[in-house]
């Protein structure tokens, strides 16, 4: 038995057998043994390139140099803190250059009485900051429901679930989940936008909304561009509507799609954004920013005992990293490398798809790409994806599966991969699709 065998091994005998899918004679899947850069290596020494960053956290890079030196200088100094009861300098230094991020930023060159500022709510894991996000509406409001897209994915936390389309995450726990969300269909084009804000009216009337929460671009509902006019229309029916507009960007944010923020692409200020994934590069740490007034407003001033926060509220290493991994975001100019290198990768994806009975679609904002596969009668190709994806994979090039049937393949580099390793994905890509299964 080699080594990845053993951990298999291992994590099948005292792991929840639901987290992993593993073969049965321990041949799948990869075990990553390290990775740096754009590169990941398996426990046999295989190098790979990896064109997911670890579901988008590695945004500047796996193992950033600057990023690393950060949390373990920090690490040296203090480990942990109290993030309730006794603060420390990094939570007050991020929370800060949050706001100079979003708010501060967007509204810069209002009026001096209209500019905003953010105010944050620091949790561990994304769909944290979702939930965080769904308490600031309901406190803000006193409307408990909310409205999400179809397709959407904010979690798993119960909470978030509210908010999660796809069955295959809600229907276990149903009998279990508060049933407060409604779901409208996220739109293809710009024709679907006065049927939508039609809908939205409707519901709204009937029970009004607290909150609409939506993902600029949605990730794992399969790489789903929305029209240009979404996000501003949305915008202002929660204007007209007295409902909190909250941005999902955990996935989008921080340069993934050519801005720092997918919402810039519009020049949409939410009252709330939820951020995670590549905030820190690698380290659990995820923020609930929202306005100051709005924050101000449904959030009571504190007198010593909060009602919601956390053990590892804003904690030390991932401050230190997360202010670490926006200056190297910063520095290296990552949104505009994203903005260019992803127009390349769409070139090169839709240069030599071969001519099919298969049916292509092929899309993406900055370097956030998807490749929908459907059979020729229009269903969801989902076998021929995945042998699309373990083909790539043999290959040495790692890629995965987004969408309600899998038949998305999804590609979310490093922002800090070139042209020459974008162009050997899609040569791999277009080599793959020769082997795929006759449809």
């Amino acid at each position: 038995m080699n080594r990845a065998q053993k951990t298999l091994s291992l994590l099948r005998d005292y792991e929840s057998p639901n987290i992993l899918a593993i073969a049965p004679d321990l041949s799948a899947p990869m075990v990553w043994e390290r990775a740096r850069g754009v590169h990941v290596w398996d426990a046999a020494g295989r190098k790979y390139l990896d064109l997911t960053a670890a579901f988008g956290v590695a945004a500047a890079g796996h193992a950033n140099p600057p990023v690393v030196a950060a949390g373990r200088r920090q690490m040296g100094l203090l480990l942990h803190a109290m993030g309730d009861v006794y603060p420390h300098a990094g939570k007050a230094a991020l929370a800060r250059e949050l706001s100079r991020l979003t708010f501060e930023r967007w509204t810069a060159a209002r009026p001096q009485n209209s500019r905003l500022m953010g105010k944050t709510i620091f949790a561990n894991s994304g769909f944290e900051a979702v939930e965080a996000a769904l308490k600031t509406a309901l406190l803000a409001t006193a409307r408990p429901r909310i409205l999400a897209f179809t397709g959407g994915y904010h979690g798993l936390g119960y909470g978030a679930l509210n908010a999660t389309h796809r069955a295959h995450f809600r229907a276990p726990f149903r009998p279990q989940l508060a049933q407060f969300g409604s779901f409208a269909p996220f739109p293809k084009n710009d024709s679907d936008l006065p049927r939508l804000e039609s809908t939205i009216r409707k519901w709204h009337g009937a029970a009004p909304f607290g909150a609409i929460l939506v993902e600029p671009v949605q990730g794992r509902g399969g790489i789903r561009v929305p029209p240009a006019g979404f996000l501003p229309r949305l915008r202002e029916l929660c204007d007209r509507l007295g409902a909190l507009l909250i941005l999902d960007e955990i996935y989008t944010g921080f340069g993934r799609t050519g801005k720092w923020f997918a919402c810039e692409h519009s020049a949409t200020v939410p009252d709330l954004i939820c951020l995670g994934k590549a905030l820190t590069g690698g380290f659990p740490l995820s923020a609930c920013v929202g306005r100051a007034d709005v924050m101000d407003a449904a959030w009571p001033r504190s007198t010593g005992e909060a009602i919601h926060t956390s053990t590892f509220l804003g904690h030390p290493v991932g401050c230190a990293m997360a202010l670490a991994q926006i200056k190297e975001i910063q520095t290296r100019r990552l949104p505009g490398r994203s903005t260019a290198l992803g127009a390349f990768l769409l070139r090169q994806l839709r240069a030599k798809t071969p001519p099919s009975p298969w049916q292509f679609e092929i899309r993406g904002l900055g370097l956030m790409a998807g490749v929908e596969i459907r059979q020729p009668d229009g269903a969801p190709a989902t076998a021929a994806a995945l042998a699309v994806i373990r083909e790539m994979l043999r290959a040495g090039f790692i890629v995965l599966p987004e969408g309600e049937h899998s038949n998305v393949i999804t590609f979310t580099p490093p922002l800090t991969i070139n042209r020459s390793q974008l162009a050997a994905a899609a040569r791999a890509f277009h080599q793959a699709l020769k082997l795929m299964p006759a449809a």
